[in-house]
């Protein structure tokens, strides 16, 4: 596990001077790999390429240094993340007759890579982003795994393709700070955060999951690929029986995968489905004892440590359990949401960020029940879009549009805790009868209307997500199966894997997630929907598989989710800081805000009068980054 950086230039640079730049933007992603750095530069009379990294050891601790370069010198790598089917590759290579020097799984992509070109990508299970440097095809292939577990940003300027792991690489290293993106601000104050392919930085992108750049060094220019092309769906005829077993023995097999390490290694325990799946599948496996992780609130609504502690005691694991206060983030708050370079506005990374940290202390690697919603059909949302189908065809629209003026105070809640009223709330403004009802759902912040009124005029896009429409082909989602996938390209690569890929690594910690696995993946769509969501019960299939490891009724149990009271920290601790984010002579300034509108929701948030505390909070996150990049106040 490490970070990447790369400069690729249509002019003959300095060696010394690439050098200076890629050691510049490495140290700004130290955290990610403080155990050592690399750095590959390959001049010619017409291009220059450079490409560098910082290493997180995890596999092969003694000779798996980077950059790595075949046998004759003609391609190097660097490469940031893990291959998990490395040893099975490297077996079939062996067979062909290919040699190793090290017992890396970057040599294993290298080699591979030389064997099969491109298509060597497809082949990886793993979380990954890497560059490939072929001197004999005079190109650079840089590339993102399956799911977006692993970050890439690029730019192209006049001279140079820059490319990195993080954001802040690539802003430090252009001249000029980049403007801000409008699909990027559209999005994040739909969202709470701006998935793949925007940034919130106009004409820096980021490379969507499952891709690869390929970029021509003698034309200067690059296109973009699918590593896999995605087919049809089609259901399978099985058994549910027989369906359950695989589901057991795939999900074994990749927890199995995931704890390959040289390091020591636990797990992240919340006390969920998920979570509690993966830590009772990692103890049958291991010889040792887990070490696992969990973190609890003060406030009661939000504290599920009761659970993660059966479990604890079930498997007999060394547990660690840590409560979160609302102190412990007054001095680290800045860290946390500014690391992400961009707006990001999920809460949860706060106490990810926390357990990831006080992991650190005994772990390199954790494994994580990260996915095991989108795999398996876990969300509430998944209900709201089958509702959606049956309420619309019942309920006349402009009886609706009534109901939504009534429900308004009614439902209104005062504080933040996110019960009935405040789901019920969110559900009848996701309803829409124009196909967009699942955009709604996943809209955790600004509705579109309220969108119209917060951002000024020249800031606003019509249509939020007519590329991801088009890209996925999800113009109007209607089934789990569509839900699903817009969840894997959109909510998952853009907030779940940022969330825990920059909060662990910010404590260079390396998270794996079993469930983010192509095979089970692909068995699950392949499953009819009712064995994922049957009727109101989500994730059968999995709790099915697994009821037998846990007590009667413990995988039935409702769950919280990682979610903080941000709420009430912005009416006491954070409140000085909030007002002075809408001081009318800063926010003229800044000209992104409508004054009135924007004013009015913070105070009434802060007062009482009313729960704002999404909106709000991305708004508070938003102003934060702003000031730290701009640095107006």
């Amino acid at each position: 596990m490490c970070g990447i950086n790369g400069i690729i230039s249509n002019t003959k640079k300095d060696v010394g001077q690439l050098r200076e730049d890629l050691a510049k933007m490495n140290q700004l992603i130290f955290h990610r790999g403080p155990d050592e750095d690399g750095f590959y530069t390959a001049t010619s009379e017409s291009s220059s390429v450079a490409m560098a990294m910082r290493r997180l050891s995890i596999i092969d601790l003694s000779t798996g240094k980077q950059p790595m370069y075949t046998d004759d010198n003609q391609i190097g790598i660097v490469f940031n993340g893990e291959i998990y089917n490395y040893r099975i590759l490297k077996a079939k290579l062996q067979e062909d007759g290919v040699t190793f020097k090290t017992t890396s799984d970057t040599e294993v992509i290298l080699k591979l890579y030389e064997q099969k070109g491109v298509d060597a990508f497809k082949y990886l299970d793993g979380m990954f982003a890497f560059s490939i440097h072929d001197k004999n095809k005079n190109k650079v292939f840089i590339a993102r795994d399956f799911f977006g577990e692993k970050p890439l940003y690029y730019t192209k300027t006049k001279t140079d393709f820059v490319y990195g792991s993080e954001l802040k690489s690539l802003v430090n290293y252009l001249p000029n700070k980049p403007d801000i993106s409008k699909e990027g601000l559209n999005l994040y104050f739909r969202l709470t955060y701006i998935p793949a392919p925007y940034s919130i930085y106009q004409d820096i992108l980021k490379l969507p999951c499952n891709h690869f750049i390929d970029f021509d060094l003698s034309s200067d220019s690059f296109s973009i690929h699918e590593i896999e092309k995605q087919q049809p769906i089609v259901k399978q005829d099985i058994s549910f029986e027989d369906a359950k077993k695989q589901v057991r023995d795939e999900v074994i097999k990749s927890v199995e995968s995931r704890s390959i390490a040289d390091v020591s290694l636990g797990t992240f325990l919340s006390g969920g489905v998920d979570s509690s799946v993966v830590t009772h599948s990692l103890a049958e496996i291991s010889s040792e004892k887990v070490e696992t992780f969990s973190i609890g609130f003060e406030k009661k609504t939000y504290d599920e440590t009761d659970k993660s502690q059966v479990v604890a005691n079930l498997i007999n694991s060394n547990h660690h359990e840590f409560i979160v206060r609302e102190d412990d983030f007054r001095n680290g708050i800045d860290d946390i949401l500014l690391n992400f370079d961009e707006p990001f506005a999920d809460s949860s990374a706060l106490p990810t960020y926390l357990v990831s940290k006080h992991a650190s202390d005994y772990v390199k690697v954790a494994l994580t029940g990260d996915g095991g919603d989108e795999v398996f059909g876990g969300y509430n949302k998944y209900y709201m879009g089958k509702l959606n189908n049956k309420y619309t065809s019942i309920v006349p629209k402009g009886i609706h549009k009534q109901i939504l003026k009534l429900s308004s105070g009614l439902l209104n809640t005062k504080d933040d805790n996110r019960g009935k009223r405040f789901k019920l709330n969110r559900l009848l403004k996701a309803f829409n009868y124009d196909g967009n009802q699942y955009w709604n759902i996943i809209s955790l912040a600004f509705t579109d209307q309220e969108k119209m009124q917060l951002l000024k005029s020249n800031r606003l896009i019509e249509d939020t997500f007519a590329e991801f429409k088009t890209r996925y082909n999800q113009h109007n989602p209607k089934n789990l199966t569509d839900f699903r996938m817009v969840d894997k390209n959109v909510s998952l690569e853009g907030d779940m894997l940022v969330k825990v890929d920059r909060t662990s690594m910010l404590c260079s910690l390396e998270c794996r997630a079993p469930f983010l696995n192509k095979a089970i993946w692909n068995l699950t769509n392949s499953l009819p929907e009712d064995y994922l969501l049957k009727g109101w019960n989500k994730k059968y299939i999995l709790k099915e598989a697994f009821k037998d490891k846990f007590p009667p009724g413990f995988l039935e149990k409702s769950k919280q989710g990682f979610g903080v009271p941000v709420g009430d920290w912005m009416r006491a601790s954070l409140k000085p800081e909030l007002e002075s984010f809408i001081k009318p002579k800063f926010l003229e300034t800044q000209g992104i805000f409508n004054e009135n509108f924007i004013s009015n929701l913070v105070k009434n948030h802060i007062s009482g009068k009313e729960d704002n505390s999404l909106r709000v909070w991305s708004f508070y996150a938003f102003q934060k980054w702003y000031l730290n990049t701009y640095s107006m106040l």
